[in-house]
């Protein structure tokens, strides 16, 4: 490419980073180092590069580097960053001791990546601490409280997880409907949980049984912690199968059989169930699946995730 700048390099950083490619990432960040004064846009994305990656060393060396090195002062952007790198390597405590040191009012967004980490840490202490900030700064905000509500959900906190529901709905607070979507042959598909719109529908709950019975097989166990509904065990495997991304996904071994890959986009984060409910379909179909959801690109091989299970 003629004539890179500063955007190009770090649109290219951030591309690498949101597939999960942190040294890739690091390797073009030391090229245009070299080149051209990275700003604080690239910064954002070279740390959180090195957050999906797991690169917590090389993390801290780029935000140490920032005022050192480019006289580029961190904003509240830069601290969710680290904040985000420290949590999804499991170090909390450390996470939240920088948040109380940070120069500038931590903002929701830095609060935001420690709750996501007590979720994929499964923290309740320090995700309520984090919840009773963001649910003040950011009350209007949807996903603050499903993911509180997911945490309390997982550890078997069902009352505790109602309560965060009854909270949102007091405050007029919407959840969004979730959709995953699937294009064929040019026109986009889109499929929501449960859904019986497509014309197809028969065919593809027909074969996503047959498909969960394989996985099952294999070693899946459905993870009922993401139903929050008061129904019967039995009950909530169903609502769990019936999930968008599962629909979009055998909708595409349908459609797409022939081909090596698949690839959907899901508006939110993805669940956890589903997330482990692909790797396994991965591995027993045999097909590269990648999900782009509201966090990252997600590369689905042979029982794998390129995320490493942290997203």
């Amino acid at each position: 490419m003629k004539g890179r700048n500063i955007i190009s390099w770090s649109t290219m950083i951030s591309g690498y980073g949101m597939h999960g490619h942190g040294k890739e990432a690091l390797h073009l960040f030391d090229q245009m180092k070299a080149l051209i004064k990275p700003d604080h846009v690239t910064f954002v994305s070279i740390l959180s590069a090195c957050s999906h990656a797991g690169l917590i060393n090389e993390g801290w060396e780029c935000f140490d580097s920032m005022v050192r090195d480019f006289g580029v002062t961190p904003t509240s952007e830069h601290y969710a960053c680290m904040v985000d790198l420290l949590g999804r390597a499991g170090q909390l405590n450390q996470a939240l001791e920088f948040i109380e040191k940070m120069p500038v009012r931590p903002e929701a967004g830095v609060w935001g990546a420690l709750l996501g980490a007590c979720r994929i840490h499964s923290n309740v202490e320090l995700a309520e601490i984090a919840a009773k900030s963001l649910l003040n700064l950011d009350a209007e905000n949807p996903g603050r409280y499903v993911l509180l509500s997911n945490i309390y959900a997982s550890l078997g906190k069902r009352r505790e997880a109602y309560r965060i529901r009854n909270l949102m709905k007091s405050r007029g607070v919407k959840k969004k409907v979730g959709w995953t979507s699937i294009e064929i042959k040019g026109k986009m598909y889109t499929f929501v949980a449960g859904d019986r719109a497509n014309p197809e529908m028969d065919l593809i709950y027909s074969e996503l049984g047959k498909l969960m019975e394989r996985i099952r097989q294999e070693g899946y166990i459905p993870d009922v912690s993401f139903v929050l509904h008061d129904v019967e065990g039995e009950t909530k495997e169903m609502m769990l199968y019936a999930h968008s991304e599962k629909l979009a996904i055998v909708f595409g071994l349908i459609k797409l059989g022939h081909e090596s890959s698949i690839r959907i986009t899901k508006n939110l984060r993805v669940c956890g169930d589903c997330h482990t409910a692909t790797k396994f379909i991965s591995k027993v179909t045999g097909k590269e699946i990648v999900v782009r959801d509201s966090q990252r690109f997600h590369h689905f091989m042979n029982g794998t995730c390129s995320c490493g299970d942290y997203w």
